[in-house]
């Protein structure tokens, strides 16, 4: 019977590929994310380099790879095709130069995390109405 492998926080990795094409599969058409986005939208925040390698083995039309960018709008890999992902991205109605995605900002999806609110620990909680 295989074992699963395990990752330095003790998590099995068997299932981070799929998690990882789900994520991908998620992105709208005419919206990018980055490496980064994706790694944390599969549940590993910190994975960038490990999605990066699942992208460049992925291999599957159904994944729209194209829409996955390096950080700051860079185009990153995509194992050496960049003229195809620069044709793909502009075909979904993105602006893009020969290295990056014009108004990243604006296109990123899911867009800026917002920071957590968190509670604090104590006095009173607010009773409902």
């Amino acid at each position: 019977m295989a074992r699963a492998r395990r990752s330095a926080a003790g998590r099995s990795a068997t299932g981070f590929r799929p998690r990882v094409l789900a994520a991908v599969r998620s992105i709208p058409r005419g919206r990018v994310a980055t490496y980064g986005d994706v790694a944390e939208l599969a549940g590993a925040p910190g994975a960038a380099r490990a999605v990066g390698n699942v992208m460049r083995q992925c291999g599957d039309p159904s994944v729209p790879c194209h829409r996955v960018i390096a950080s700051a709008g860079g185009l990153g890999g995509f194992g050496g095709y960049l003229d195809r992902k620069r044709q793909l991205l502009r075909a979904e109605g993105l602006e893009v130069t020969r290295t990056s995605v014009r108004g990243f900002a604006e296109v990123r999806w899911p867009g800026q995390k917002q920071p957590r609110r968190r509670t604090p620990a104590t006095g009173p909680r607010r009773q409902p109405v």
